[in-house]
């Protein structure tokens, strides 16, 4: 019987982040990541890569080796210990003999020592298992190097942002592996990346250019190859490869893998300027926000209410998910209930690309502004979690909340905030989402407190968690569809559980190692021209 190792180990660094990433970080509130035959019962059936693994392994009756499923918040520079317990476990699994190999990796991945966590766990394998074909899926914001390409059979990226293709990229990695074994693939790659850097807030491939690029490598899948994959890379690491890349398979035609490589790379090349985010004053969001919700109140419908033109440098097929507003960074959800919320995204500060999700600038805007009804998602500050559990349900208690963390990288200072409210809720802060994205799967926020101010409900958690399911709302007694205004520290993954119930979305620029300013980022170790620091051949 065919016996095949699947493993995960996934983790987005953004080597400006304070945020520490150490094995508990990869252990989802447990003493270590999940391993053996745990990874099957925590992942079968849900949407997940491991999931889709395990779907097409199963089909073609193959006996499964679970090794070991790590899978951390993104934040600084993996340690070494950390990275090494994951590597090795991987490496034993394999070590006990297989015919395949699965891997769940991100892409992404700085450790204290490799700029590629990725490519070095690959070239460990190679070093045991030579010629055992690999398979291996990469996020959508892998920073691609050679080693990752050199040392895997085939490579599938997500083609989704917010990304709510888990399992089908699984599916999509696992389904060659086993043509190859059966003699009916080989598998060849080609490669390459462009001197960009595209800002993340412009990375949805419900906008244009990624838009484009993503149906494009699917239609290049119906055409033959085994697997197209256009990277957008992650922009927030100070690494010599990050930026935009791209990886196409094909069955033995190595030409036809680089003409549609090129074909990728050129056009996110000749449209690198729409990749480039515009920034709004706070202020003047804040303002759009109130006017939004006060046209709601006087019976505005959401088609008549602002501009539907797109950005300098958008399609101008406007309209599409996430086009912009002629007025400034928002987006129109021409779909949605006209009483829906209004979202306030603070997307300087979102966990899941590395921030400290307690930056209290947007928060204290709002506050500010006196705006009411307002259900926020989240500040993470586990001693304000246990402050208020201590005063308990019903009571009022004043804490200063957030800014716990400084941010060197940045320069900045944490400035906590003093809040007073009732203590709504207490929850031991575990749910599973409701999908479309991670289907099913267990999220933990770790001890988590509702402190209502009354204008406003902040969710108070204590390990990081971007808001992309409803249920982060729902499983606390919020139902954050029916709320005035929604306040998410999130950048792009709010879309896939919060698109649809949006009425407009008003991107916040406030304070945050995931900055949209590239000029508060001190870029040392990324390769050099490359565009939008340096303005090479402008388009």
């Amino acid at each position: 019987m065919t016996r095949v190792v699947l493993a995960m180990m996934k983790h987005e660094t953004n080597t400006f982040s304070p945020v520490p990433t150490d094995l508990a970080r990869f252990s989802k509130g447990a003493e270590r990541p999940l391993e053996g035959e745990a990874v099957l019962a925590a992942y079968r059936g849900t949407g997940s890569c491991i999931a889709g693994f395990i779907d097409v392994a199963e089909a073609a009756g193959a006996e499964l080796v679970p090794s070991i499923a790590a899978n951390a918040p993104p934040s600084g520079p993996v340690e070494t210990a950390a990275y090494e317990y994951i590597r090795d476990a991987i490496l034993e699994s394999v070590t006990g003999g297989c015919d395949a190999i699965l891997l769940d990796l991100h892409g992404a991945m700085v450790t204290e020592r490799h700029e590629d966590g990725e490519g070095d766990l690959l070239a460990h394998i190679r070093e045991i298992a030579p010629e055992v074909p690999i398979g291996v899926t990469l996020d959508m914001h892998a920073n691609l190097y050679p080693a990752m390409v050199e040392h895997a059979d085939l490579i599938a990226g997500y083609q989704t942002y917010p990304h709510i293709d888990y399992h089908e990229t699984g599916v999509r990695a696992a389904r060659p592996i086993f043509a190859m074994l059966r003699g009916e693939a080989r598998p060849v790659a080609a490669w390459g990346n462009r001197p960009m850097l595209p800002h993340v807030m412009r990375q949805g491939s419900g906008d244009f250019p990624n838009r484009e690029l993503q149906a494009r490598a699917r239609e290049m899948e119906a055409e033959g190859a085994i697997a197209a994959s256009l990277f957008t890379g992650f922009p927030h690491a100070d690494i010599a490869n990050a930026g935009l890349g791209c990886v196409v398979v094909t069955d033995g035609d190595r030409a036809a893998a680089e003409r549609m490589r090129d074909e990728l790379l050129d056009f996110a090349w000749v449209h690198r300027e729409a990749f480039v985010y515009r920034i709004e004053p706070l202020a003047d969001s804040i303002a759009r926000a109130r006017k939004a919700a006060a046209d709601t109140d006087g019976g505005a419908s959401p088609a008549s209410a602002g501009s539907a033109s797109g950005r300098a440098g958008e399609d101008p097929a406007a309209g599409q998910e996430g086009a912009g507003s002629g007025d400034g960074p928002s987006t129109r959800h021409p779909a949605a209930r006209g009483d829906g919320p209004v979202v306030l995204l603070d997307h300087y500060d979102n966990a899941a690309s590395g921030g400290t999700m307690d930056s209290m600038t947007v928060l204290r805007a709002v506050l500010a502004a006196e705006l009411e009804d307002v259900a926020v998602f989240a500040i993470h500050d586990p001693g304000a979690v246990r402050e208020l559990i201590a005063a308990g349900i019903g009571s009022e208690a004043t804490v200063m909340l957030g800014g716990k963390i400084d941010m060197p990288a940045i320069g900045l200072a944490g400035e906590p905030l003093a809040v007073r409210g009732r203590v709504k809720l207490i929850s031991d802060g575990r749910f599973r989402n409701l999908g479309p994205a991670a289907t099913g799967i267990e999220m933990n926020l770790g001890p988590t407190v509702v402190l209502d101010t009354g204008r406003v409900e902040i969710v108070v958690i204590s390990r990081h968690h971007e808001p992309n399911d409803l249920n982060c709302f729902l499983s606390l007694g919020i139902d954050p569809r029916a709320r005035r205004f929604l306040m998410l520290k999130s950048r792009i993954h709010y879309r896939a559980g919060f698109s649809d119930v949006a009425r407009e979305v008003i991107e916040c620029a406030g304070t945050g190692v995931c900055t949209s300013d590239y000029s508060m980022l001190d870029f040392r170790n990324v390769r050099r021209p490359i565009y939008p620091l340096d303005r090479i051949n402008e388009p």
